[in-house]
C-alpha cells in the first residue's frame, strides 16, 4: 500500500491530495492512510499535511549508491569492498558473517536502515531508513589484544574530525567514543573484537551517525538527549561525503597509529574531548564512580579523582557528565 500511496501523491506534484481521495483510491480507511504516511515518514519521506487540504509529498530520501560512495575516495585499503544493503537487523551481524566468509581488512557494510542496531552497553541504536550513516567496518590490526581499547579512541577521533569537516557543528568526544553536540549524542561507535589464544584476530567497528534526522524522527524518550547533524547544523548533510571523509580520516590515523603508536592519537583525542575536567558519574560492572575526569592513560582508560580525593582508573562504563558542557544550557534554562 505504501508504494501506491506514493504513486497517488506523485500524480499530483506540488499539490495537496486529500486523505479522503487517497482512501477512496486505495479502498481503505483514512486512519489506514494516516498510518501508512507515518510508516513512510519513518523511512525518510517528508510530507506536508494541512487540515482540509490533505497531504503533499515534499521529498523522498536520497539513497546511497556505489558511484557516489566511491567517487573521490582515495583510501588505499578502507572501503575498497562494500556491501550496500537496504534494511538489515544489524550491520555488525552482517560484517561478522562476512569476515567468516573471508572479508578482507577494510571491508564495509552499509545499510539504509537497521531494525536492531547495536550500541554500547547492550543498548539498541535508533537507525531510521535513509536518514543516517549505519555501517560496520572490518579492521585487522597487528596489535596485542590488551591494546584494543586504543582503537576505540582512534575511531572516535576519526569520526569527530569527519563530522566537523562536513557539517557546521561543534562536535566533541565523550569518553570513550560517543560524539556529542551541545551535550546531546549525535554519533556512537561500537567495537567488537574476536580473539584466539589471546591474539586479536579482527575488529568490527560499528559506526552510527544521526545525519539528517528531524526531531519527529526520534521517539519521545530520545528527543532530549539525542540530536542530528541536520538539527544541530541547520542544513542537510550528504551522507556519501561523510562516509568518504570518515574513511579517509580513519585510514590516515590508523597508519599514524601503526607507525608512531598511541601517543599522537591520545593527543588528538584530548584536543577533541568534552569529558576531561568535568564532574562525571560512571556506572560499571563494579558499581558507580563519581568524581572529576582527570586524564586518559596510555591504554585509553579514564582516570577519575573521586569525591574522597582518591584516583580511580576506569576501563569501561556508562559515563554521565554531571557538569554543563560548552553549548549546553544550564539548569533551569529554556
Amino acid at each position: 500500500m505504501s508504494l501506491s500511496i506514493l504513486d497517488i501523491l506523485r500524480e499530483h506534484p506540488e499539490e495537496f491530495v486529500s486523505g479522503e481521495y487517497i482512501s477512496e483510491r486505495m479502498h481503505c480507511s483514512r486512519t489506514a492512510v494516516w498510518k501508512h504516511i507515518r510508516k513512510l515518514k519513518a523511512q525518510g519521506y517528508e510530507f506536508e499535511a494541512i487540515p482540509r487540504l490533505g497531504y503533499r509529498l515534499k521529498s523522498a530520501p536520497p539513497k546511497l549508491n556505489m558511484q557516489t560512495l566511491l567517487t573521490d575516495l582515495n583510501t588505499r585499503v578502507l572501503g575498497k569492498q562494500i556491501k550496500l544493503l537496504d534494511v538489515v537487523d544489524s550491520t555488525q551481524r552482517v560484517a561478522h558473517e562476512w569476515v567468516k566468509e573471508g572479508a578482507p581488512e577494510g571491508a564495509m557494510v552499509i545499510a539504509e536502515g537497521q531494525t536492531a542496531g547495536r550500541g554500547r552497553m547492550g543498548r539498541t541504536w535508533h537507525s531510521p531508513q535513509g536518514k543516517g550513516v549505519w555501517m560496520s567496518l572490518v579492521l585487522k590490526p597487528s596489535v596485542p589484544l590488551h591494546l584494543t581499547p586504543q582503537l576505540t579512541l582512534l575511531s572516535a577521533v576519526a569520526l569527530c574530525r569527519a563530522i566537523k569537516a562536513v557539517a557546521p557543528v561543534d562536535a566533541g568526544i565523550k569518553w570513550p567514543n560517543d560524539i556529542l553536540i551541545g551535550g546531546r549524542k549525535v554519533a556512537g561507535i561500537l567495537l567488537e573484537s574476536s580473539a584466539e589464544d589471546e591474539r586479536l584476530q579482527y575488529v568490527v567497528a560499528g559506526i552510527g551517525v544521526s545525519v539528517n534526522l528531524t526531531s519527529t524522527d526520534y521517539p519521545q524518550e530520545l528527543r532530549e538527549i539525542a540530536t542530528s547533524l541536520r538539527i544541530a547544523g541547520g542544513e542537510t548533510v550528504d551522507r556519501a561525503v561523510l562516509i568518504r571523509t570518515f574513511l579517509q580520516q580513519l585510514e590516515y590515523l590508523y597508519e599514524l597509529y601503526t607507525e608512531e603508536g598511541f601517543a599522537p592519537i591520545k593527543s588528538l583525542w584530548e584536543a577533541l574531548n568534552v569529558t576531561l575536567g568535568h564532574p562525571v558519574s560512571i556506572s560499571g560492572a563494579t558499581g558507580v564512580v563519581e568524581g572529576v575526569a582527570m586524564e586518559i592513560d596510555d591504554l585509553g582508560a579514564l582516570l577519575i579523582k573521586d569525591n574522597s580525593g582518591k584516583r580511580v582508573k576506569v576501563y569501561s562504563g556508562d559515563v554521565q557528565i554531571t557538569g554543563n558542557l560548552p553549548g549546553q544550557p544550564g539548569p533551569g534554562a529554556k
